[in-house]
């Protein structure tokens, strides 16, 4: 078994603090690590960077010599917290059990708040974390991305190769965009979508951010979806981000913050369920119990929020599909489903969106290598750490290239950005649409353009 270097502690410079009191990582959930190595095969960041401390067992290493005094939090250190995913594979392999999910979504806020960051990561945290969260911010910068795209500054940016030499961060930003519109149909929904035939649920659907302004047919397609499967959709025009981007990377009361507001909208609705089509939004949605533990206003609105929250292809798979499903094309169409790691090891949520995919008419799915290993999307980790992001990005495509797949499903608009920049680097031109988008397409009959 590989073990850490015993002189790693000593190295560390003893002059920045340890956890502070503000929930650090429980001592009792580090200690139940019995450093087996289990996780290392399955560890993305494990898997590029190659070294003990990047991974999840090194990284518990590190909160147990933090508890006892033997490191400290500084640079060296929260680089070893930074390189994690939070793609929780770890969770679903270990055999004792280990909440590493818990332990890590505790040592990141430490880590923000104990440890100085330099001023280049200041600027690109303050710009992700200031506007993706915000639907109408981000709004604001629409047209500029519009005509950086359709003026052809774009292509020209990323032929000179100048941003990914100067400005790798902004270049990873630039890689993953997407084809920018300018009036998302999905900013136009109604509050409540009545039900096509007889009204079985009445559920919330929380449309995103980066969801709804660059995924709008997305969101277009599960609303049609649930309303062809006898749901009444209610859409709070007051919702906004969910909090995933900022709970990941530890900005705690940002989190919290959105997480109340998120609470607040939905209240007074009266829905059975509250519907989200995004896996990383999902988990951190079915997480609000833990973020808001210690607000005694929000503790028990926050649990029966959770207890509502499913995933779409959850609550399809659990209510059974009442419409008629058609065949998306004239013969047979081979298509294979990723695996969002919010989804599989967040959630647990696996068989089902294959259970729904198989229903429609003409569908083999194939099944890649490596499914439960992250794309290197991971919320923005793409953007903070593009080098691993893209190994991992290419391992991803090339996986699910070798299925021979005609589509890729992908539930999650993260990993389908991650992938599609992939494809685009590989000169690969495969479609990739979301489940919701495909049983939209069989329900109306509409058949698939290849």
């Amino acid at each position: 078994m590989q073990t850490s270097d015993p002189n790693l502690f000593n190295k560390i410079n003893t002059n920045i603090s340890g956890f502070d009191e503000k929930n650090p990582p429980p001592k009792d959930l580090v200690d139940a690590c019995v450093h087996c190595g289990f996780c290392l095969s399955t560890c993305p960041s494990y898997r590029v960077i190659g070294k003990e401390m990047d991974s999840p067992r090194g990284r518990i290493y590190l909160m147990n010599a933090i508890h006892q005094g033997q490191a400290t939090i500084d640079e060296t250190t929260s680089q070893h917290f930074d390189s994690c995913l939070g793609c929780l594979a770890c969770v679903t392999t270990c055999p004792s059990g280990v909440q590493y999910d818990q332990l890590i979504a505790k040592t990141r806020p430490q880590v923000e708040r104990n440890q100085p960051r330099s001023l280049t990561d200041k600027l690109i945290r303050s710009l992700i974390f200031n506007l993706f969260p915000y639907p109408k911010r981000l709004q604001i910068f629409l047209p500029l991305l519009w005509l950086y795209q359709k003026l052809g500054i774009q292509k020209l940016v990323r032929a000179t190769g100048l941003l990914t030499r100067f400005f790798p961060r902004l270049a990873a930003m630039d890689s993953i965009l997407p084809e920018v519109t300018l009036n998302p149909v999905a900013q136009n929904f109604p509050d409540i979508i009545p039900s096509q035939n007889q009204k079985r649920y009445r559920v919330g659907m929380i449309l995103g951010c980066v969801q709804r302004l660059f995924f709008s047919p997305v969101n277009e397609a599960t609303a049609r979806v649930l309303t062809a499967n006898g749901c009444e959709v209610v859409i709070p025009k007051t919702q906004g981000c969910c909090a995933a981007l900022p709970e990941h990377q530890g900005q705690e009361k940002q989190a919290q913050t959105l997480a109340k507001q998120m609470i607040d909208s939905f209240e007074g609705t009266d829905v059975d369920y509250i519907i989200i089509n995004a896996a990383g939004c999902g988990h951190t949605l079915k997480e609000y119990g833990h973020i808001l533990a210690d607000d005694p206003e929000y503790k028990e609105k926050a649990k029966q929020f959770s207890e509502k929250v499913r995933d779409v292809q959850e609550f399809l798979a659990e209510v059974g599909l009442t419409a008629t499903l058609n065949p998306l094309t004239e013969g047979k169409l081979t298509m294979v489903y990723q695996d969002a790691c919010h989804l599989l090891h967040g959630q647990k949520i696996s068989l089902q969106p294959r259970q729904l995919l198989k229903q429609i008419p003409g569908v083999t799915l194939k099944e890649p290598i490596d499914a439960a290993l992250c794309c290197g999307s991971a919320g923005v980790y793409n953007m903070l750490q593009p080098e691993v992001a893209n190994e991992l990005g290419q391992q991803k495509v090339n996986n699910l290239l070798n299925t021979g797949a005609k589509l890729i499903a992908s539930a999650n608009p993260g990993c389908s950005l991650q992938i599609k920049k992939h494809l685009r680097l590989q000169g690969k031109d495969i479609k990739l649409m979301h489940p919701m988008e495909l049983l939209d397409s069989s329900i109306r009959g509409i058949k698939l353009d290849f």
